[in-house]
């Protein structure tokens, strides 16, 4: 196990510069609301997000549940070291500082690594229930430890999170129903598909047709009524603090309303996205206008 960390532990590089490395060859929506913080924020955001790139790289690159299941262990004494002030890998060592600051919860990063097993273990989801837990526990919680460190005054700001968190994960989902199913994974419900007559193996195998556009229609509502819990649940006073979620918030509504509107079947053959110009366009737009963008 200990070769298996150290032939990942980066060298010759301080904390933060392999946080900043790490987020950015993510290519993440989460860059474009980072302009917007100041510095200390910024460098707790970029550490919390390369922690959670760098579990979920052990979820999606794994070739096997032990050997993931190994990694996963690892990370979770890494952060109970965190919080016993003993870090060892660059990401605890840049978060280190921030964990007092921004009174980050433990239990959130132990449910982030809980959520990265479940991709382990699960390659379907037999009900939206179990699926619902899926998205809490690698969506919800960065949602929730990124409204910490943005600041809030009101607790009701941690259900806008919470919130924001699932219908992020649920537009994730819908994008990437054909990319999932070229690795053998389908997040849509199987009581979902069974009650619209569709079988895995119209998903597997990318067939295109009115049951499809059904399909996506059903799951882009869902994930429309979780933007509304957020927004609704996000109080005034905290509006401006949480400026840079709602920025990344309304990429991804954006994004979910081309999916809805361009072809919906569409995704099982490609993967629908913006440019950048319009992302930019986006963040512009909530600078001034603190409501999801029709």
């Amino acid at each position: 196990m200990v070769i298996i960390i150290l032939s990942m532990y980066p060298y010759k590089m301080s904390p933060q510069d392999y946080c900043n490395q790490k987020t950015k060859e993510s290519h993440s929506n989460f860059l474009f609301a980072f302009v917007f913080l100041s510095k200390k924020k910024r460098n707790a955001l970029t550490a919390l997000y390369a922690f959670c790139r760098e579990v979920d790289d052990i979820a999606d690159e794994s070739v096997g549940y032990d050997i993931g299941k190994k990694k996963l262990d690892w990370w979770r004494s890494e952060i109970n070291r965190l919080y016993n002030n003993k870090p060892q890998h660059l990401i605890t060592r840049a978060l280190e500082p921030y964990i007092e600051d921004y009174e980050l919860d433990k239990a959130y990063f132990i449910e982030i690594i809980d959520g990265m097993e479940m991709d382990l273990n699960f390659i379907r989801y037999e009900n939206f229930k179990q699926l619902q837990l899926y998205c809490y526990r690698v969506a919800s919680t960065v949602g929730i430890l990124s409204a910490q460190i943005f600041g809030y005054k009101d607790s009701n700001t941690l259900k806008y999170a919470h919130n924001l968190g699932i219908a992020l994960q649920l537009t994730n989902i819908i994008r990437d129903i054909g990319e999932d199913a070229k690795r053998g994974r389908i997040y849509i419900p199987l009581d979902e598909l069974k009650k619209l007559d569709i079988t895995e193996a119209e998903i597997l195998k990318y067939i295109n047709d009115k049951k499809i556009k059904d399909l996506v229609k059903s799951q882009t509502q869902r994930a429309q009524y979780f933007y509304r819990l957020a927004i609704d649940s996000l109080p005034d006073q905290d509006k401006i603090s949480q400026k840079p979620g709602l920025m990344m918030g309304n990429i991804y509504y954006v994004l979910l309303s081309k999916i809805a509107k361009n072809s919906p079947e569409s995704i099982l053959k490609q993967k629908i996205g913006l440019s950048n110009l319009r992302k930019i366009l986006i963040v512009l737009l909530t600078s001034f206008n603190y409501q999801w963008i029709k």
